[in-house]
C-alpha cells in the first residue's frame, strides 16, 4: 500500500493550528517517517483550556437533546469514514487491518452514540420526606475535562472518554500519546464537520513531562482528568492533580489471568485465549497473558495453543491475511525482548516464538516479535508479575480452585481477567474471589457501555460507563425543596 504523509495539527477553538516544534511520526511496521505533529507547550495548552472554558458557558446550558443531535452526527461521520479510520489506526499503531475491520470502528462510533442517548434518557432521583420536604438530585457538568489517552488503541479510548464527557455538557482538551497522534487529528476533523461548537472539543499534541501532558494536568482551568496509561504515569498525574483537587479517573496497567478449568470447552478455550493473548500484538492492558490451566487438560491445552500460535501470520498490517502486526516502537520492542531474554537465563522453556521474524523489506526494519509461549516459569518471576505489553504469554498448571484464586490475585494489578468453565457455580465463586475490575466468563473483550469499567489495586481509580460515568463526569447536587 502506498505510504501517505500526515501533517498533523492541533485543534483549538474550532481551528486547526500549528504551534511548537514539529516531531516525527513513525510507521511501526517499517519505522519509516509517515508524518509530523506539533509539540504543544504552555501557550497551546493555555489556548485550548481557555477556549474550552469559554465554550463551557454555552455548551453546558445546551439541552441534552440538542447536544445529542450533534454528537449523533459525529458518530455517523465516524461510521461513514470507517475505511479511512481503520487505515489510519494501522498506520498509527501497526495493528493489522484484519483486526481494524472486524467491528473496531463501529465500536468507536458506538462510544459516542451510546452516551449521547444516555444523557437524554437517564433520569435522576428524588427523596420525599415525611415532613413534606423533598430532596431531588441534579447532575450538572463539571467544566473542562483533560482526556489523556495511550498509544495502543487510541481512537477507541479517546471516544470512550469523549462520549460521556461531551454528552453531559463538559468541554474537552484531548492529549493523545505522542507516538500515535493521527487518530485524534482525524476525530477532530470529523467533530468539526459534525458541527461541534468551537472550543467544545480541542486537541493538543505533545509529550508528557515539561510538555503538553504536564501543562494540561497542572492547569488551574482543568477540573477533571481522565487518564489511561501506565501506572507510574498515573501516580505522577495524581501528585500534580492533588494540588488543585482535580477529580480523577484512571485506567492503568494490567496483568490479567486466564483461568481454564478442566471442564471448559477446550477448542473454545484456545480460541478465546488466542484473542486474550495476542489481540493488538498483546499491547492491551486488558490482555490476560498469564494462562493458568487445570492439570488434567494442561498438556492437551498447551499442545493445541502452541499449534494455534505457530499458525499466526506475522507481517504487513495491510495484508488481510496477517494476524500479528508490529509493536509500537523500537524501544518498546527491546523492552519486551528483555523479558524474553530473562526467561532464557532461567529454567523456563520457550515453546514457540521469542525471536524477531524474518520478513521481506521494508518490514524487516519494523518492530516485530513472533508470538511467544513460555512454560516452566515461577509465579514470582518478573515476567509473571510485570506488564510485558507484547505478544508474550506464560502457561502454568494448577490443581485446585483455591490455589488458582491465590495465583490470580498474586500480582499488584487488577484490571481484568478471563475465566473459562462450564460449571456455573464455580464461575460465580471464582469471579467473586479474584481481585479484578472485570471478569469475562467464557469470552473476552465484550463491552456493555452501561456496565462499570475500571481496575482494582494498581490498575486504576474509579469506574466509567453508564451511570458510573455519570457520577464522574458530572457534579451531583442535592436540592432540598421546602413545602412552604
Amino acid at each position: 500500500m502506498e505510504r501517505p504523509f500526515f501533517t498533523v495539527q492541533h485543534y483549538i477553538d474550532g481551528m486547526f493550528v500549528d504551534g511548537g516544534p514539529r516531531f516525527e511520526v513513525f510507521y511501526p511496521a517499517t519505522n519509516e517517517v509517515i508524518g509530523t505533529a506539533p509539540e504543544g507547550g504552555r501557550a497551546e495548552v493555555d489556548a485550548a483550556v481557555s477556549a474550552a472554558s469559554r465554550a463551557f458557558k454555552s455548551w453546558s446550558r445546551t439541552p441534552a437533546a440538542e447536544r445529542r443531535l450533534v454528537l449523533k452526527r459525529f458518530a455517523q461521520l465516524i461510521r461513514e469514514n470507517e475505511a479511512d479510520l481503520a487505515a489510519t489506526e494501522s498506520w498509527d499503531v501497526g495493528r493489522t487491518m484484519r483486526e481494524n475491520t472486524h467491528g473496531y470502528i463501529p465500536r468507536i462510533a458506538a462510544n459516542i452514540e451510546f452516551f449521547a442517548d444516555f444523557a437524554v434518557t437517564h433520569g435522576s432521583s428524588a427523596y420525599p420526606m415525611d415532613n413534606g420536604y423533598i430532596n431531588y438530585v441534579l447532575h450538572q457538568p463539571v467544566g473542562v475535562a483533560a482526556l489523556i489517552t495511550p498509544w495502543n488503541i487510541p481512537m477507541l479510548l479517546a471516544t470512550w472518554k469523549l462520549g460521556p464527557a461531551l454528552a453531559w455538557g463538559n468541554t474537552v482538551v484531548l492529549k493523545p500519546a505522542e507516538l500515535t497522534p493521527l487518530g485524534a487529528w482525524k476525530l477532530a476533523q470529523l467533530a468539526d464537520q459534525a458541527g461541534l461548537p468551537p472550543g467544545v472539543f480541542n486537541v493538543v499534541n505533545g509529550f508528557g513531562p515539561e510538555s503538553a501532558g504536564q501543562y494540561l494536568t497542572e492547569h488551574p482551568g482543568v477540573r477533571l482528568i481522565s487518564f489511561t496509561g501506565e501506572t507510574t504515569t498515573g501516580k505522577a498525574i495524581m501528585t500534580v492533580a492533588a494540588q488543585s483537587l482535580k477529580r480523577l479517573s484512571f485506567e492503568l496497567g494490567g496483568k490479567g489471568a486466564n483461568i481454564i478449568f478442566a471442564d471448559a470447552d477446550l477448542e473454545r478455550a484456545v480460541n478465546i485465549s488466542m484473542r486474550s493473548s495476542f489481540f493488538n500484538q498483546g499491547e492491551l492492558c486488558l490482555a490476560a497473558p498469564r494462562l493458568l490451566v487445570q492439570r488434567p487438560v494442561y498438556e492437551q491445552f498447551v499442545e493445541k495453543f502452541v499449534a494455534a500460535t505457530k499458525a499466526l501470520k506475522v507481517g504487513d498490517p495491510f495484508d488481510h491475511s496477517s494476524n500479528i502486526g508490529a509493536l509500537i516502537a523500537p524501544e518498546h520492542l527491546q523492552r519486551v525482548e528483555g523479558y524474553v531474554h530473562g526467561v532464557r537465563n532461567s529454567t523456563a522453556e520457550i515453546l514457540t516464538g521469542g525471536e524477531r521474524p524474518l520478513l521481506p523489506a521494508p518490514f524487516d526494519k519494523g518492530n516485530y516479535l513472533s508470538p511467544t509461549v513460555i512454560v516452566g516459569t515461577q509465579h514470582s518471576d518478573r515476567i509473571c508479575q510485570e506488564e510485558v505489553f507484547g505478544p508474550v504469554v506464560t502457561v502454568a498448571p494448577f490443581d485446585e480452585e483455591d490455589e488458582v484464586v491465590a495465583i490470580a490475585n498474586g500480582v499488584s494489578y487488577g484490571l481484568s481477567s478471563v475465566l473459562q468453565t462450564r460449571d456455573l457455580g464455580r464461575a460465580l465463586r471464582v469471579a467473586a474471589a479474584i481481585e479484578f475490575g472485570t471478569v469475562w466468563v467464557n469470552d473476552f473483550f465484550v463491552r456493555d457501555l452501561r456496565a462499570p469499567f475500571g481496575g482494582a489495586k494498581q490498575s486504576g481509580i474509579g469506574r466509567e460507563g453508564g451511570h458510573y460515568g455519570l457520577e464522574f463526569f458530572t457534579e451531583t447536587k442535592t436540592v432540598c425543596l421546602s413545602n412552604v
